[in-house]
């Protein structure tokens, strides 16, 4: 392999292995201490550790490594080289934290009142951990196979799976765990599901105009020069009018929202605006790729 193809891989990877590290940061101090629950394989390695006490770590790899072999014969390598950096790298991370923990370094977050706090940090944790390895294309593991395999096979969606898994594993805590705490899983899933939307989606967020007017092209020249924005014109049939005229799309940073609003109605008062919301901008005058 050439240097620059493995400093390609190299960028996709460590990332990978960072998320792991986040997210079972989160489970082990966040999660465990204070009898949360989580969705997923995951869940039932938890569910485990409160049944029968058996380290996160090897549950992990145990419930794994069958579905992993099955993804790589179903889904094919491609799909899951970096499943497997994933699985492995959590793995890892659960191991070294526990040792950790067990050796009185780190001291999990544990209490008996504010669960409304643990639940909070709990999802902005495995949020976080979760939405990196989302983020650049890894996994870790579990349930996510199981829903592409169902997604290939029978045209299942992978979302539906993994949200009736994960039904399946949080009702099954209620055996192990009180039923307020299932409450508090519920605050700390739908945090985390928000936090990787944000990182998968880009913190970056911008804003797109869509501009229908009859001078459109002036429009475009003033926000070329006193901005130093690009648009686009894109011609355009009036459906009604049956009259040509054009259409400029321009892609700008929120803060300045107001100032090309305003000169757009410095030109054309009845233009008509659309305005949506970007993520993850790349390009000259954003971020670079």
């Amino acid at each position: 392999m050439s240097s620059s193809k493995w400093f390609v891989q190299m960028k996709m990877v460590l990332p990978i292995i960072l998320g792991a590290a986040i997210y079972a940061f989160g489970l082990l101090y966040f999660i465990i201490p204070n009898q949360l629950m989580e969705g997923g394989v995951t869940g039932v390695t938890v569910l485990l550790n409160y049944a029968f006490s058996i380290p996160p770590a090897l549950s992990t790899l145990i419930l794994n490594i069958p579905l992993f072999l099955l993804g790589w014969k179903i889904l094919g390598s491609k799909q899951m080289v970096y499943t497997g950096v994933g699985i492995a790298s959590l793995t890892f991370f659960l191991w070294l934290f526990e040792k950790m923990i067990n050796a009185g370094w780190i001291s999990p977050f544990q209490t008996e009142r504010d669960y409304i706090l643990a639940s909070l940090y709990a999802g902005v944790t495995l949020g976080v951990g979760l939405g990196i390895v989302f983020r650049f294309g890894g996994t870790t593991g579990g349930s996510d196979i199981v829903a592409r395999i169902c997604n290939r096979k029978f045209g299942w969606s992978m979302g539906q799976v993994i949200l009736g898994i994960d039904i399946i594993i949080i009702g099954a805590s209620l055996f192990f765990i009180p039923r307020e705490k299932i409450l508090y899983t519920f605050v700390a899933v739908f945090i985390s599901s928000k936090v990787i939307d944000f990182i998968q989606e880009g913190a970056y967020a911008a804003k797109a105009f869509t501009i229908i007017s009859d001078h459109a092209p002036e429009i475009a020249d003033l926000i070329t020069v006193e901005m130093e924005r690009g648009v686009t014109l894109i011609p355009a049939i009036g459906a009604y009018s049956k009259q040509a005229k054009h259409m400029a799309y321009c892609v700008v940073a929120r803060h300045e929202i107001r100032r090309l609003n305003g000169i757009v109605k410095s030109i054309d008062p009845r233009a008509f605006v659309i305005i949506n919301d970007v993520h993850d901008v790349l390009g000259e005058g954003f971020k670079e790729t």
